[in-house]
């Protein structure tokens, strides 16, 4: 896994240590990879990638500051012909679509075996896509369902999200729609509740998925 003879440098991304300790044993044993830096968040992960130009990222969706949803957008972005490989423990079709929408080139469970992972970057470095096999069927069958109807939101609930999805704070939307923080914080609530979505990352997602934000420039 050498590209003229040289090995592919590899940045890894995730917010918990004993991940990022795993993954980074399975890849010591492949051929023909060095791990040249480490992240725990998206912010992290993108100076890293512009220190040290790599040919391989692998990043968790999930992880504070930024997370890798977003630093994937602002890398591919940046590096066009960069391979990244989404982890995540999320199995959803809306984070799958995000990730690979963003710029991921593939996408593999934390559960996946070690296996599947070094076929998982063998794929990815080779010039192909990878998904779990766990997630492909259900992004299949999400596809096939999805008749693209939209939740009808009022004109105050989309710019929340928006502004959600562009990573602004409670504090921050306040202060630029004129709210008070306590109202920021139940439009955010009712939006979650309308839209079935349990948490920021999942609204954020959604935004992505509507194009009501752009991932790749979401300011």
């Amino acid at each position: 896994m050498k590209v003229e003879n040289q090995s592919v440098r590899v940045v890894l991304a995730d917010d918990h240590y004993v991940v990022r300790s795993g993954v980074r044993a399975l890849l010591a044993s492949m051929a023909g990879l060095e791990i040249v830096g480490e992240a725990s968040n998206g912010r992290e992960l993108i100076d890293i990638v512009e220190r040290t130009d790599p040919g391989l990222v692998i990043t968790d969706l999930s992880m504070p500051e930024m997370d890798g949803m977003r630093a994937i957008a602002e890398l591919r972005a940046r590096h066009p012909k960069l391979k990244i490989l989404a982890i995540s423990m999320y199995d959803t079709p809306d984070f799958v679509q995000g990730a690979l929408r963003n710029g991921a080139n593939g996408y593999v469970m934390k559960d996946a075996t070690p296996t599947e992972l070094g076929f998982a970057v063998e794929s990815v470095l080779a010039g192909e896509s990878y998904l779990s096999p766990k997630v492909s069927g259900q992004l299949v069958e999400s596809l096939r369902g999805d008749r693209g109807a939209d939740i009808p939101l009022t004109d105050r609930q989309r710019e929340v999200l928006v502004m959600i999805a562009r990573g602004y704070s409670t504090k921050e939307i306040a202060f630029e729609l004129g709210l008070s923080p306590k109202t920021v914080e139940v439009h955010r609530a009712r939006l979650m509740e309308r839209l079935g979505i349990s948490d920021v990352a999942g609204l954020t997602l959604y935004a992505v998925r509507k194009r009501l934000v752009d991932p790749e420039n979401p300011q």
